[in-house]
């Protein structure tokens, strides 16, 4: 009883919080999109890693951890490459602009049509994929760990889990509608205090029932390497080349992550807020993976589903009452990358596709509306996503899940990458070249697929995104931007401290090869 109760005034100061920031009938398209344009950096760094810890994370890579070992911190340590690349190549020039969305970026640079492709992949992608995975995931952890006290909601389990789905998609839904983005930075702080406590309960508590941390060496020592042998199935080490392009995208053309650097006070607070989120995941890769390898190494390989890794811990060695506080950790995970992809999914609609297609004169009001609607929307597409991403892995429990669902973005991650890519280094693109990479990628890469089905899917993104920048590039006679110049750094500090982070990852690839 006291778990619910935990979480339940959890979910009630979450929507307190929010809904106090509800914004005024006569505010502005700002306020509502980009917080008024006057975020400081400690809100950019919490809100933006709180928006990418995703249940995922806590089940999908702490199973992962449990099967590949150390290797898995890589998804985790190497997000700092393109940390890096968006404080000190992407934030400058986006500020510069005075941009809402990063697909206005890309009309500069690449023209309005290519613009609208880019909109439109991302506004599908956003929709589809990411808030359902995010929903999926929140569901499926809440019923691993509780799932006989929440049987009184359906006796069947994947009933039980879709109703969840359901309940947290709309939950999540309601406060982001009417706060906008400063309701979502307010809410993340809270979320991103929670879910770090859970999951420092859960390291510790793996690690002690190991037996300490030297333990992870005696016990687990083959688990313990960032780099695997270049035939691995799932985590060859090549695949850290397939990862750099991979976290240009995420970090640097994602709109939900870089919606908080471009609502920034100022290029020195974007990148500050950036570079101490690089910090912070260096922590959070310890504290989702450690607990996985220490797992292993007290049970051996006889977890049959590799998901339940975290699960099994939570319910097989904390007491009741910090396991509320868990849950409401798995539950902080989920909605802070919900409620941060639907006010991305309203900024883009509503400047991209709203104010420049169907109502070029329309009022901030107006445009906050567009945006709400396609809130609305996406709470149905999301939720159908959830339900179907449900069938999936109730169709393979065996499989490590984090890996079936980067495969299933990075068909449209590639194109995506292709684009930004080519509007920040090309001089003068070949735009119709550029634009026929971009839609190339899909088919080049369901066509490695077919003809080397063996090949790693990192390694895959890796041979598509090279391939279509490679043609880009060619088609507008090479002439590319200085890869120095393209350094903007907001003060010699900013630059120093840049160098230290590119060092010290520099520094754990090595220490942990």
């Amino acid at each position: 009883m006291i778990d619910f109760v935990i979480v339940l005034t959890y979910f009630t100061v979450v929507l307190i919080v929010a809904l106090r920031g509800k914004i005024s009938p006569n505010s502005s398209a700002d306020e509502y999109f980009l917080s008024s344009r006057n975020l400081p950096w400690y809100s950019i760094a919490l809100s933006t890693i709180a928006t990418n810890i995703q249940g995922y994370q806590f089940l999908g890579m702490m199973g992962s951890a449990y099967l590949y070992g150390l290797a898995q911190a890589n998804l985790e340590i190497n997000a700092v490459q393109g940390i890096l690349l968006g404080a000190f190549v992407f934030v400058p020039l986006f500020l510069k602009e005075k941009i809402t969305t990063i697909t206005q970026f890309i009309a500069q640079k690449l023209g309005q049509r290519i613009a609208l492709f880019y909109s439109l992949a991302n506004i599908a992608l956003f929709a589809t994929v990411t808030l359902g995975a995010a929903l999926f995931w929140g569901a499926y952890a809440a019923d691993m760990v509780f799932g006989e006290q929440l049987s009184f909601l359906h006796e069947n389990r994947i009933l039980r889990i879709a109703i969840l789905i359901v309940v947290l998609g709309v939950f999540s839904a309601i406060y982001t509608y009417f706060g906008g983005l400063s309701a979502v930075v307010k809410t993340d702080i809270i979320q991103f205090s929670v879910l770090l406590i859970g999951g420092i309960v859960v390291c510790l508590t793996a690690v002690y029932h190991l037996g300490g941390w030297e333990q992870l060496y005696l016990k687990t020592p083959e688990k313990m390497h960032l780099h695997l042998a270049a035939d691995h199935p799932t985590l060859p080490w090549t695949h850290l080349l397939g990862l750099f392009f991979l976290n240009i995208n995420y970090w640097c053309a994602n709109q939900t992550v870089m919606q908080r650097a471009l609502a920034a006070k100022s290029v020195a607070h974007a990148q500050t807020g950036l570079m101490v989120g690089g910090l912070i995941k260096y922590f959070m890769a310890v504290i989702i993976i450690a607990p996985g390898i220490a797992l292993y190494g007290i049970l051996g390989d006889s977890l049959g589903e590799p998901d339940l890794a975290f699960p099994y811990l939570v319910k097989t060695y904390l007491p009741v009452g910090v396991k509320g506080i868990i849950l409401c950790g798995l539950f902080a995970s989920l909605m802070s990358t919900v409620d941060s992809t639907f006010n991305s999914l309203a900024t883009l609609w509503s400047t991209d596709i709203y104010a420049t297609y169907i109502n070029k004169i329309a009022s901030d009001q107006q445009k906050i509306n567009a945006g709400r609607k396609a809130i609305l929307f996406s709470l149905g597409t999301a939720l159908m996503m959830g339900l179907i991403l449900l069938y999936f892995k109730f169709e393979n429990p065996d499989a490590a899940f984090t890996h079936t669902l980067n495969n299933l973005r990075y068909y449209i991650n590639c194109g995506i990458v292709v684009l930004i890519c080519s509007a920040v280094l090309l001089i003068k693109p070949n735009i119709k070249v550029v634009l026929f990479a971009f839609v190339a990628t899909l088919p080049i890469n369901i066509g490695l697929q077919l003809i080397l089905p063996e090949m790693n899917y990192f390694v895959r993104a890796f041979w598509v995104i090279f391939s279509g920048l490679s043609l880009g590039i060619i088609a507008s006679k090479g002439q590319l931007n200085s890869i120095v110049s393209l350094f903007q750094p907001a003060s010699k500090q900013s630059r120093n401290w840049g160098w230290a982070l590119a060092i010290s990852l520099l520094f754990l690839h090595f220490i942990f090869h």
